[in-house]
């Protein structure tokens, strides 16, 4: 092998190692636009629905890749339902004292194409969030769990794995 040959073998090398590397061949989402419906609630847990909701509306929003529109307007809708709550003891101290709760929440969610009211992809999706009863109340395992929930559909909408 010459040297121009390998010159030329290691700058390809160099391109093709430093490119953008994904599990997916199209990486990311064809949507360009979807809206939000607000969220649904089977539990007795009033009021997780509407922060769901718009947590998940801020997330597209920040992650800025497919853009929240007018339901009139958008490729996609996304439809969500909290299906189950769960607050059960989580951690104990060496007296036998339930030192943390975990805090579960199940969510069916659906993403809809609006052109031919197909779905798309439909999950249930679980996550839990822990909080120390000492320091923390309910609502910061709530919020955990939300964190995670928000994560899951995000990613679940805007890459195409």
């Amino acid at each position: 092998m010459t040297l121009k040959s390998t010159f030329v073998v290691l700058i390809l090398f160099l391109f093709v190692g430093c490119s953008v590397y994904t599990f997916n061949p199209k990486g990311k989402s064809s949507l360009q636009s979807i809206s939000v419906e607000l969220f649904e609630n089977t539990t007795g847990e009033y009021g997780l629905e509407d922060r769901m909701t718009e947590q998940v509306i801020e997330a597209f929003i920040t992650d800025g890749s497919i853009k929240i529109v007018p339901e009139n307007s958008a490729e996609a809708l996304l439809y969500g339902k909290l299906i189950k709550y769960i607050r059960k003891p989580y951690e104990y101290d060496e007296s036998d004292i339930v030192k943390t709760y975990a805090v579960t929440m199940t969510f069916e969610i659906k993403l809809v194409n609006t052109l031919d009211n197909i779905e798309l992809w439909t999950n249930t999706i679980s996550q839990f969030g822990v909080y120390n009863i000492e320091s923390e109340v309910e609502i910061d395992g709530q919020q955990r769990a939300i964190e995670k929930l928000v994560d899951d559909i995000i990613n679940k909408t805007t890459k195409s794995w």
